[in-house]
């Protein structure tokens, strides 16, 4: 974990590259020559003088595309006009190297996504195996983690994927119900690794109607948690390639979820810890650094607690867990802790991560949680004089940065 009280000339002795835009060969550093590399300049500068260096640039006119950790492999690179980046804490799992050229982190190959193999007027009909509750005792309100049979068809997926749920039954105006989709929240084997089935995560959604004031509950949600194990279920897709775990066995894989959005985090913990996945999958041996911050009301409201805590135990080095209970946890300033509490509070080590070419974040869950991290990571590379709209595009652009809130 990163430590904020590192001494002050250890962290003058870390070395960053940024890369530049809209300056000379000329624009000199404090202690290098710029190197030109793909129309653009980079200079290396040390981490006392970040700063500094950022406002000079600024002056000149330069823009800031991105900043990486710099090495001493790094800096042989860049006589050849290369860049290498640094191994640093968060990707490195005991043991093992994970250094890594810019080249070598990739996402998901978008084109090999399965899409639409079953659509609306064709669904697949799938049984229910399990409806399971989440929610401890005490807790607020009902998740439940359902898994369907899928031995009777073709329906196949890919970690971070959602499928559709068409409920039973008829709306007010006599027409079949509209479909839903749900994030799956099993890996692309299925909860017990057969290639038989999916699994979801379901919240009950229930809320009071604003001019009558009567509870009112979600249509497909209520249907689907109050499902009978053996009854079938109209299923679509699947669809989605924004949230796909990217296939680099050594990336940084961030995660921000709140409540139910922890289903595609499910899928990729179960994918990278599970035994059993482990061995399905001998091509793919997780060995980066996984970390998830995950918003709940309650300590009864923790979706898969134990078999989280448990991975987090067995391997403390690969993936590190985060909580923001908001009704029992203080933030700052003594209110409720969120999620993007959590996110200030690691600003710093969030937004080295970033800057790191194989880190891929992915947040999940109700909509507007983006508004908070975005808030908190702007703050932080501002420090650097980096603008973080423009950065997060780039992020985006290379399928670094994925979001999908409802």
């Amino acid at each position: 974990m990163y430590n904020s009280s590192t001494s002050t000339s250890a962290a003058n002795s870390r070395l960053y590259v940024y890369e530049v835009e809209g300056l000379g060969q000329n624009g000199k550093a404090s202690d290098s020559a710029p190197v030109r590399h793909s129309g653009t300049v980079l200079i290396t500068v040390p981490y006392g003088r970040m700063n500094q260096e950022s406002q000079r640039i600024l002056k000149l006119g330069g823009k800031i595309v991105s900043i990486r950790p710099a090495n001493a492999a790094a800096s042989k690179d860049q006589s050849n006009g290369g860049v290498a980046n640094a191994a640093a804490s968060d990707q490195t799992a005991p043991g093992k190297s994970t250094k890594k050229s810019m080249t070598q982190a990739k996402a998901k190959d978008k084109k090999k996504v399965p899409v639409n193999i079953y659509r609306p007027k064709e669904p697949y009909l799938g049984a229910c195996l399990s409806n399971d509750e989440l929610v401890a005792e005490n807790g607020i309100g009902t998740v439940k983690h359902l898994k369907f049979d899928l031995s009777e068809g073709d329906l196949h997926y890919l970690e971070g994927q959602s499928i559709g749920i068409i409920p039973d039954g008829e709306d007010e105006n006599g027409k079949p119900h509209k479909i839903r989709l749900y994030s799956i929240a099993s890996t692309q084997h299925g909860d017990d690794v057969d290639d038989k089935s999916v699994s979801l995560c379901v919240r009950q959604l229930e809320y009071k109607d604003p001019e009558s004031g009567e509870a009112v509950k979600g249509v497909c949600s209520t249907f689907l948690c109050n499902l009978d194990v053996g009854q079938k279920v109209k299923i679509t897709g699947p669809v989605g390639k924004e949230m796909l775990l990217a296939d680099d066995p050594n990336a940084n894989i961030v995660m921000m979820g709140t409540g139910t959005g922890i289903a595609p985090f499910r899928a990729y913990l179960w994918r990278m810890f599970k035994d059993k996945e482990r061995e399905a999958n001998p091509d793919y041996s997780f060995n980066g650094k996984a970390w998830l911050i995950f918003g709940i009301p309650k300590t009864e409201n923790i979706l898969y607690k134990e078999e989280l805590e448990e991975m987090q135990s067995k391997y403390p080095d690969n993936f590190e867990l985060t909580y923001a209970i908001s009704r029992e946890q203080k933030n700052s300033e003594g209110g409720r802790m969120y999620i993007q509490h959590r996110v200030a509070e690691n600003a710093e080590r969030l937004w080295k991560m970033v800057q790191q070419d194989n880190t891929y974040v992915y947040i999940c869950g109700l909509k507007g949680m983006e508004d908070g991290i975005d808030e908190a990571m702007a703050a932080e590379s501002a420090k650097a004089g980096v603008d973080w709209n423009e950065y997060r595009r780039t992020l985006k652009k290379a399928h670094r940065w994925n979001v999908e809130t409802y």
